[in-house]
């Protein structure tokens, strides 16, 4: 099959073990990847304010790691991400974690996401970076766009319509994934602290542990995954599930609540063709309140197709978002996008891509500065991975 698990932890026949372990050191592996593209939007737009017609987009990360397995077959390894896309600005550690794998499975301890993510199925697109369960390109300037409410579904300068599992988010965590078992793997994660934790992103070990019972502060995160992946005659099956449960922490004004969120998918390989679909459901709060705000459930559908021939790989998807916030008056935007296009691998790991999309957001609330939007965007560019 040629789609490979989010996972990437085919462990190997390890065990701990009673005798004495050392090792040499870690064997340190630098890597990451480069996404860049030149972009044509046509978004709607405020009168007052303009966006350039073309415009190049990347985004960077590099990747250190290491790893070595011990004399007793225990694999120890580190890994870090950095991301840097903004000029003159710091450097920023994404993800850093350690982890430790065997034939009971492997532990992750650290910043990364968590298992409902790990072992999230994604439907095929037609660029995975557009298009994807987690949107890294984004062609649309939302923060001009003639609708306010746009922000109930988040900072409008960074407005992703995709469909990750990200409860947990890129917080301090522990996870678990057990050995790939006649193609079954499921995992486990436990994340302390969602918001206002003090040992997160760009902060170090010695401010203590976080604060608890914190007004509207999401605390401690459950989640667990599972996924299959086998072949059924001629037909490839990816198939997989997960859920996550987040706590919140206090709520005075009783505006708020836990946050839920699951997700289910299967993708479908027939010789060259690729079919799939994923749900995702977010429930932000299940109270009706007029101080609600915020409050925002959504519910996202995808589907894609694929057909891969030599180094080509054309595909596209259709995307399906309602999102309702539980607000006096009411408040509902539903977003579709369609997109299409084509990836050729020219090299190693290098790949151009170039997609045509076009999304369109309704919006049932009349009152002013919430008009509906819709935009159409071309890109063409390419990934190059190291």
């Amino acid at each position: 099959m040629k789609k490979l698990l989010l996972a990437s932890v085919a462990v190997s026949g390890l065990a701990f073990a009673a005798a004495p372990a050392h090792a040499n050191g870690l064997e340190v592996d630098l890597g990451g990847h480069f996404k860049g593209y030149g972009v044509y939007s046509n978004p709607d737009e405020v009168s007052t304010s303009e966006i350039r017609a073309f415009d190049i987009l990347h985004e960077t990360e590099i990747h250190i790691g290491g790893e070595t397995t011990l004399d007793n077959g225990l694999t120890v390894g580190v890994h870090f991400e950095i991301e840097n896309d903004e000029d003159d600005a710091d450097l920023g550690i994404e993800e850093n974690y350690a982890y430790f794998s065997g034939n009971w499975g492997r532990l992750n301890a650290g910043i990364e996401d968590g298992a409902a993510y790990l072992l999230q199925v994604a439907a095929p697109s037609a660029d995975s970076n557009l298009d994807g369960i987690r949107q890294y390109i984004n062609p649309v300037n939302y923060s001009v766009i003639n609708n306010s409410n746009l922000r109930a579904l988040g900072q409008t300068t960074d407005l992703r319509f995709d469909y990750d599992m990200s409860t947990s988010g890129k917080h301090a965590k522990l996870t678990y994934l057990s050995p790939i078992m006649n193609g079954f793997q499921g995992g486990i994660s436990y994340t302390p602290e969602v918001d206002g934790g003090t040992n997160d992103n760009n902060l170090n070990g010695l401010n203590g542990n976080s604060f608890d019972d914190t007004e509207d502060d999401l605390g401690e995160a459950y989640e667990i995954g599972l996924r299959y992946e086998g072949q059924f005659q001629n037909v490839g099956v990816i198939a997989g599930a997960g859920y996550a449960h987040a706590e919140l922490e206090a709520d005075a004004d009783a505006s708020n609540d836990d946050q839920d969120e699951w997700n289910i998918g299967v993708d479908l390989d027939v010789g060259a063709f690729g079919i799939g679909a994923s749900y995702l459901d977010v429930d932000v709060s299940d109270k009706d309140s007029a101080t609600g705000a915020g409050a925002l459930d959504t519910e996202t559908w995808v589907v894609g197709v694929d057909y891969t021939t030599g180094a080509f790989k054309l595909g596209a998807s259709y995307y399906d978002q309602n999102a309702e916030e539980e607000v006096a008056g009411g408040l509902e935007l539903d977003t579709q996008r369609y997109s299409g296009g084509v990836v050729y691998t020219y090299g190693p790991g290098m790949t151009f891509r170039g997609s045509l999309s076009y999304i369109d957001i309704e919006d049932n609330d009349a009152t002013a500065g919430t008009d509906d939007v819709d935009a159409t965007s071309v890109m063409l560019g390419t990934q190059i991975n190291f």
